[in-house]
């Protein structure tokens, strides 16, 4: 015989409002504490039939971009793509999209609860480019379904999406060994996130696999804006700094502003230094050269975002996954092509 939902609320020691939202898959329990009553329901025979799913929905879906230095955010056309993609298919379901901006350094975390408190929504996909994993953690306390987009905890019970970046950034180096037959410096933005991290780990991957000594590799740190990446580069060519015959950049305004400062001092991209970006901004079809780049489906990311956390909402027992989606390879002229 199965057990009812006030049964276990009895044998779990927890209230019955805890235990049917739980059930019912609505907020206002610790992700911890739904996962221990899933978990018992599971192993004492509850009737999970009795959940109805709404198939029409209702609610809200808040985006919430978090920004701490907003080094990286305030770049917004990438994060425009993935806002449409999200938009777009949870508005298939029926759901309303709502976006909230929160700046660490000015906005009150406990604030932004509140309003969720208040609000009908009914799951968070939560950009977290920037964010740190206790940040994340007092996320998922709230007890929303949410996704953390674009970075990954391996300490948090949550499901992430995010471009695989160590794989991208492998691609690229190896494409600039392959072509030029050089050791590839690198440009490394000097404001770290685990995006970059990740772009590293790929970089110096291809590094060893080639034969090359990575403490051979010539790296400059620069600023992740196209400004003060061109002046931190012209700092260095000032300086006489030794330089790479060619470069992979942590991304594309990083590579640009790298390009620029090179052409200012005169040397030819890619006939003296060829260089190779990350994300595919629009920036780099227009500059002279065009840029070589990883393409990141930002798209595709969003809406895959979106589709995992719709079926979250309506999943009687929730599973979390790490979904990474390659980056790839656009060819264009600020790389030697193999002769």
């Amino acid at each position: 015989m199965s057990v009812t939902a006030k049964e276990l609320a009895h044998k779990l020691g927890l209230s019955a409002t805890a235990v049917s939202m739980a059930l019912n898959n609505k907020a206002g329990v610790s992700t911890e504490t739904r996962a221990r009553i899933i978990k018992a329901a599971e192993e004492y025979g509850y009737d999970f039939t009795k959940v109805k799913r709404d198939p029409n929905h209702s609610g809200s879906i808040y985006i919430i971009f978090y920004r701490t230095h907003n080094a990286i955010l305030s770049y917004s056309p990438i994060f425009n793509e993935l806002y449409d993609g999200i938009k777009n298919e949870c508005q298939k379901e029926h759901f309303t999209v709502k976006m909230m901006q929160f700046y660490e350094k000015t906005d009150v975390l406990e604030e932004c609860f509140s309003d969720l408190r208040v609000s009908d929504c009914k799951g968070v996909i939560l950009v977290g480019t920037e964010i740190r994993q206790d940040v994340c953690r007092q996320f998922l306390a709230q007890g929303y379904p949410l996704i953390l987009l674009d970075t990954y905890f391996d300490g948090l019970e949550c499901t992430s999406v995010l471009i695989n970046n160590t794989q991208g950034a492998y691609v690229a180096t190896n494409y600039l060994i392959a072509n030029t037959g050089a050791q590839p410096g690198y440009l490394q933005s000097s404001y770290s996130i685990p995006n970059f991290i990740e772009r590293q780990e790929g970089y110096f991957k291809a590094i060893k696999e080639n034969g090359m000594s990575p403490s051979r590799s010539i790296v400059h740190k620069l600023s992740p804006s196209i400004e003060a990446a061109m002046a931190d580069m012209l700092e260095i060519i000032g300086r006489n700094d030794p330089l790479a015959g060619c470069y992979f950049a942590d991304n594309d305004i990083i590579a640009i502003g790298a390009m620029k400062a090179l052409m200012l001092r005169g040397y030819k991209i890619p006939e003296d230094i060829s260089v190779i970006g990350f994300d595919n901004i629009s920036e780099s079809k227009i500059i002279e050269p065009s840029l070589t780049t990883m393409d990141v489906p930002r798209l595709y990311i969003g809406k895959t975002a979106a589709r995992l956390l719709v079926e979250q909402i309506d999943s009687k027992v929730v599973y979390t996954s790490k979904v990474e989606i390659a980056a790839r390879l656009v060819k264009r002229f600020s790389c030697m092509a193999a002769g």
